[in-house]
């Protein structure tokens, strides 16, 4: 069963075929992509793929995406969780994005902190990583905020249009 995780002002829950608009509105937003080093999505169809692998990777423990949503409303404002995860290792990389609209409201840091705990505490990872644009200021700041402590730059490491960018590479370590 896929888990669900109840924050104060957030529900982060499996993202479903209902969810393709709201994830199609993310994932084709400008500024979302700035820093994410993927295209944008095109249509509807394109996402249910997506959402549907999304649910195959966490069966096979090589990934797990929530989406975020709101207490009270409905709708996904964006999407977090753990991709390259491997159990033998027990290590992931942590990955998440919201709509412009809901930046500087907390809600990343929120989430960050309780799937942290999750996979941590859960999942039993050692090891959460995570792969920032270095011009990406906000997620920059927001990582060492929670503790992630920056191993070093990978450069020329993701493409966004067609133009190689470098980035920093964080760890964050259990504490057990």
């Amino acid at each position: 069963m896929f888990p669900k995780i109840e924050t104060e002002r957030l529900i982060l829950r499996e993202l479903i075929e209902n969810d393709a608009q709201d994830i199609l509105n993310c994932f084709s937003n400008e500024d979302v992509l700035r820093h994410y080093g993927q295209k944008p999505l095109a249509n509807l169809e394109q996402v249910k793929n997506i959402i549907k692998n999304f649910t195959i990777n966490y069966k096979e423990k090589r990934g797990i995406k929530w989406g975020i949503e709101i207490n009270g409303t409905k709708g996904v404002i964006g999407t977090i969780g753990f991709h390259d995860w491997s159990s033998e290792h027990k290590r992931a990389d942590i990955a998440y994005a919201l709509l412009p609209e809901h930046w500087g409201n907390g809600y990343a840091t929120e989430a960050i902190m309780n799937v942290i705990s999750y996979g941590f505490n859960e999942l039993k990872l050692t090891r959460i990583g995570a792969v920032v644009f270095t011009e990406n200021k906000q997620s920059n700041k927001l990582l060492a905020k929670l503790g992630f402590e920056k191993e070093g730059v990978l450069r020329n490491y993701m493409y966004q249009n067609n133009i190689p960018y470098d980035t920093n590479v964080y760890s964050l370590l259990s504490a057990n």
